[in-house]
């Protein structure tokens, strides 16, 4: 599994953008499919909302990939 970690400078960011700015995905379109697909998991459970706040902390699983999630 390849980890990336995304630092946010806000108190959230939503799941959606998450995988855009982390180079996942290459459009909202996409993220949506893939995330109402029940591919993506949000700290070890399926998360079906495209809009889920993730926070610092937070560990995003799709594919082969770990995203952790980093506050400042």
């Amino acid at each position: 599994m390849e980890d990336i970690v995304v630092k946010i400078d806000t108190e959230y960011i939503k799941l959606d953008s998450l995988l855009k700015h982390a180079g996942l995905v290459d459009s909202g379109g996409v993220a949506k499919e893939i995330i109402q697909g029940g591919e993506v998991f949000v700290n070890g459970e399926i998360c079906l909302q495209r809009g889920r706040k993730i926070r610092a902390n937070d560990k995003v699983e799709i594919g082969d990939y770990l995203i952790e999630v980093e506050g400042e």
